[in-house]
């Protein structure tokens, strides 16, 4: 696959020009790192806080009360801390939500907690370990979960870290790191899905695709169950993967043997499974550290229905594309146009969607959340 160029502001796909801006929603966080709206409730968003607290938006403005706090369960620092949270797809019923994060030992840690009867704070003793996998380095923790369309929860996992994937964890079938998971959680621990891929030498396990490095970000189209994977590079590449609704599972996506389409380490042996080239990818020159985000399906921008949103923490530049005939096309920057109230760029360590499928973008370093609304004309 040949490296897409990033340049200009093409129009969107629907042929129409539209101006994007940003609205602030909250500030005076400490270091987000995820938001998510609250499953059938418009008015409510939580924010994850890196440090291990989880914060609530009503009605636009962010309340004193934690949702969680779990600091004292939570290592913090770097790429490690509470990363992410999911809820059920039962929920309010259940008022059960998932989180990942850096345990005090270093370990990637997956709990499950439960919500007080009026759903505005969590049950802090409630928490149920679902998932417990030892990182033997400080970075590449992956710590993304998202419940699929099928009902299952689908675990983002790095390579352990170090840099170059010393121990080829992405292609060994014998560890969950480098890897997407994809688990049962009706009851806990968890249960291996029946439809999970059956893999070379392993059987079936909780792998659900492998070859990732550090999957930071992957969201399913909620119109047509697509699932969309970052992968932050090594040297040279930046890349978004791509599944089609309906796959059944296993795809290999080449890291360390391929960063990208691109060779890396020639003197592996051969993959046992065929590798899965990415939909879009940027070099080095353009950005060096991938967020992933989601597709936009909400109501008030219909221009933009369809379009992939992404962008770079490093050159904290905005991107959109969208996908036809498993290709992205109409790649479009929207950089300029994403800045915030002062004017300046968002370094972007998260997109989130709230119930009405509007997007999110986390402000990392100033502490800030903005919702993608229509320029002031």
């Amino acid at each position: 696959m040949c490296l897409a160029l990033l340049v200009g502001l093409p129009a969107p796909a629907s042929g129409q020009q539209v101006g994007l801006g940003l609205e602030r929603i909250a500030a005076g966080l400490d270091s987000p790192v995820y938001v998510i709206g609250v499953p059938g409730d418009p008015d409510t968003l939580l924010i994850v806080e890196q440090r291990g607290v989880i914060r609530r938006v009503f009605r636009g403005r962010l309340r004193g009360a934690a949702f969680l706090d779990i600091r004292n369960k939570v290592l913090s620092g770097g790429e490690q801390g509470l990363l992410s949270l999911a809820f059920s797809p039962r929920w309010p019923g259940d008022r059960t939500f998932f989180v990942n994060y850096t345990g005090t030992d270093g370990s990637t840690v997956v709990e499950r907690y439960k919500a007080k009867r009026n759903l505005k704070r969590a049950r802090k003793r409630s928490g149920r370990t679902v998932l417990t996998v030892a990182q033997p380095f400080e970075n590449h923790n992956g710590g993304q979960l998202q419940f699929g369309p099928d009902g299952y929860l689908y675990i983002g996992m790095g390579d352990g870290g170090g840099g170059g994937d010393r121990a080829n964890a992405g292609q060994d079938l014998g560890t969950l790191l480098g890897k997407l998971l994809r688990v049962n959680v009706s009851a806990l621990p968890f249960t291996v899905p029946e439809s999970n891929p059956t893999l070379p030498g392993v059987g079936q396990t909780a792998i659900w695709a492998l070859g990732l490095r550090n999957p930071w970000r992957f969201s399913f189209d909620r119109t047509t169950g697509d699932l969309f994977i970052a992968d932050v590079g090594q040297a040279a590449v930046e890349e978004v993967d791509f599944e089609a609704a309906g796959s059944a599972g296993g795809a290999n996506y080449g890291w360390r043997i391929r960063e990208g389409s691109s060779a890396f380490d020639s003197s592996l042996p051969a993959a046992t499974t065929p590798l899965i080239d990415p939909i879009h990818e940027y070099t080095h020159a353009t950005g060096q550290s991938i967020t992933g985000g989601y597709v936009y399906r909400g109501s008030a921008l219909p221009e933009i229905d369809g379009h992939y949103f992404f962008a770079d923490f490093i050159s904290r530049r905005i991107w959109s594309f969208t996908v036809r005939n498993g290709r992205a096309r109409d790649v479009t920057e929207w950089t300029a146009m994403l800045t915030t109230e002062s004017g300046g760029s968002l370094a972007v360590s998260s997109f989130g969607e709230d119930s009405e499928g509007e997007l999110y973008l986390c402000n990392y370093f100033a502490g800030e959340v903005y919702r993608l609304v229509r320029a002031a004309e």
